[in-house]
């Protein structure tokens, strides 16, 4: 892979303490994750666009990342970027029985289930300590997406709701506990948190992909105010000439005019 040799280079001579870039020599694991977490959401952004150039380059930035964090821990005497390679190719023939072997499974949603009972073992194996259903489900995930994890970790065992109905119940109990707290009655951070983690599960529950939806969102309110103010600016006038019920009589009409995602 002669491209993938000249990206390594390239990381090491950044990372030379001689003559390499000032800035890449003084990152360490800890700086460099928050760029690694925002190269993905890039990605996933790209592909919400569905624009393929944006996703080819960004696709790039990702990986530049894994080669990043790979040349650091050769530094360290860690491991090598051949050590990921080798790593993840195991794991994938390992996980993928009814592929590189002669296990059979009927559909999609049994392959699921036997991927993460192999993700499990290997957790038992590896911390030799009793096992959560929650193992391995990464603290630096997006809260939503990581509640819904934990929804459908816990639903495979059981405990759920029988029904979208019941986490419906549950979103109008959460609601009326979060109105007793913004009466001073209760802890309004916690019940907010409360009624988004039930929001979540009803996601769940409708097949819906609660960390998609919101980004679906974002992207609506985004288009529709950009056009909002749009509308403003060609009248002569700022946002802030506005009072709030004009705003609201604009917003209207940008909605009604079937702007936004």
């Amino acid at each position: 892979m002669p491209d993938m040799d000249r990206l390594l280079e390239i990381m090491a001579r950044l990372r030379d303490p001689e003559s390499g870039c000032p800035w890449d020599v003084e990152q360490d694991f800890d700086s460099i994750a928050p760029y690694t977490v925002e190269e993905a959401f890039e990605v996933a952004d790209a592909i919400a666009r569905k624009n393929m150039e944006d996703l080819r380059d960004e696709l790039g930035d990702l990986l530049f990342q894994v080669v990043y964090h790979a040349r650091m821990a050769e530094e360290a005497g860690m491991f090598r970027f051949g050590d990921v390679l080798e790593a993840i190719c195991e794991k994938m023939v390992r996980r993928h029985p009814h592929v590189f072997a002669d296990a059979e499974v009927a559909d999609a949603r049994e392959q699921t289930r036997a991927w993460e009972a192999h993700k499990a073992a290997e957790r038992l194996e590896r911390d030799d300590q009793p096992a959560s259903i929650l193992d391995g489900i990464p603290r630096g995930m997006p809260a939503l997406a990581r509640a819904q994890k934990f929804g459908r970790r816990a639903s495979r065992e059981g405990f759920d709701w029988e029904d979208g109905a019941g986490v419906m119940d549950k979103v109008d109990e959460e609601l009326a506990e979060l109105r007793e707290a913004r009466q001073g009655r209760g802890d309004v951070g916690e019940e907010v948190g409360d009624l988004l983690f039930t929001i979540v599960n009803l996601c769940r529950h409708d097949g819906v992909d609660a960390e998609g939806a919101l980004r679906q969102a974002n992207a609506k309110f985004e288009e529709r105010f950009r056009l909002l103010e749009a509308r403003v600016a060609d009248s002569g006038r700022a946002l802030s000439d506005l009072d709030s019920e004009s705003l609201e009589t604009l917003w209207q009409a940008v909605k009604d005019a079937g702007h936004g995602v």
